[in-house]
């Protein structure tokens, strides 16, 4: 289908593409790569008025370390995360998950930013920004805030951002040096949206875990942190009687849709078994 007419705008600083979406209005919605919004539209399920495009605006753009923290801006592509230097050298968790996004023509084009900006369950960098505790900055017409992702989705497409805010950085915590990590993924085919996925980062001490962050993808309407399998799993040594209990109380908390991907009580264990999954490889990374 052809979307609905509309007026497209494209600044070239934050404060001009804020400064159109508070004149515009709440029929005006801001376009990062497209892959979420575009298709919406096509299909008439979103009809903005205006578009503002992000994709001029040099200051979303790119990867720096600042302190404690790595900070990368909103328009930056998943291709560039792919091949970043600070975030393969310090944040691997992140170009892994890159890599199983869609395809090499979506991630040439589709955004960090795009991707958890808009609350859609789908996406796999929610998740993954909930496992790192990055924090999301958004400036808006009363200016610049700060917003955990871990605090960030409320529903589907629903997220705690303001009329008229955009997402203009990610800023995750610096991991440890040698922390474990994995991103397990299960798909139906290249491209698709996960059936279950997994999202593990832990740090070990003579094969103990000392500190774990977990996160789950399209297994609810929001990303999950399953911090009862946290509790669980920190401290211990991966007992196998310890991870089944944790994995059990990680798939406790799914509630996911019975769709084209599979009935819901399959999509809940295969989100146990991508999780066993991501556990094994991130320990074995962290003892590596």
């Amino acid at each position: 289908m052809i979307p609905a007419n509309f007026a497209y705008h494209r600044p070239s600083t934050i404060e001009e593409a804020v400064g159109l979406l508070a004149s515009l209005g709440e029929e005006a919605r801001a376009l990062a790569g497209g892959f979420s919004l575009i298709p919406m539209m096509k299909l008439r399920l979103a009809a903005p008025e205006a578009l503002v495009d992000l994709s001029r605006i040099a200051a979303l753009k790119g990867v720096r370390e600042e302190g404690p923290e790595i900070v990368v801006g909103a328009m930056t592509t998943q291709h560039q995360l792919m091949s970043d230097p600070i975030i393969a050298a310090k944040v691997p968790l992140i170009p892994e998950t890159s890599a199983v996004i869609a395809d090499p023509q979506i991630r040439y084009r589709g955004t960090l930013g795009g991707n958890v900006a808009n609350g859609d369950p789908g996406n796999d960098m929610p998740a993954v920004m909930m496992t790192l505790d990055a924090t999301y900055v958004l400036a808006g017409p009363n200016g610049t805030r700060s917003v955990k992702a871990r605090g960030f989705y409320e529903g589907a497409y629903f997220t705690a951002a303001e009329p008229g805010e955009i997402l203009t950085e990610i800023r995750i915590p610096t991991p440890a040096p040698g922390a474990g990590y994995a991103y397990e993924k299960l798909k139906r085919k290249v491209g698709d949206y996960a059936t279950a996925a997994a999202a593990v980062q832990l740090t070990m001490k003579a094969s103990t875990v000392e500190t774990i962050a977990i996160g789950l993808t399209n297994v609810s309407e929001t990303p999950l942190l399953a911090q009862d399998a946290m509790t669980i799993l920190a401290g211990s040594r991966l007992e196998p009687e310890v991870v089944d209990r944790a994995v059990a109380a990680a798939e406790a908390i799914t509630n996911p849709a019975s769709d084209g991907r599979g009935p819901a009580e399959y999509r809940t264990a295969m989100a146990g078994i991508m999780l066993r999954r991501a556990l094994a490889r991130a320990a074995s990374r962290a003892q590596g």
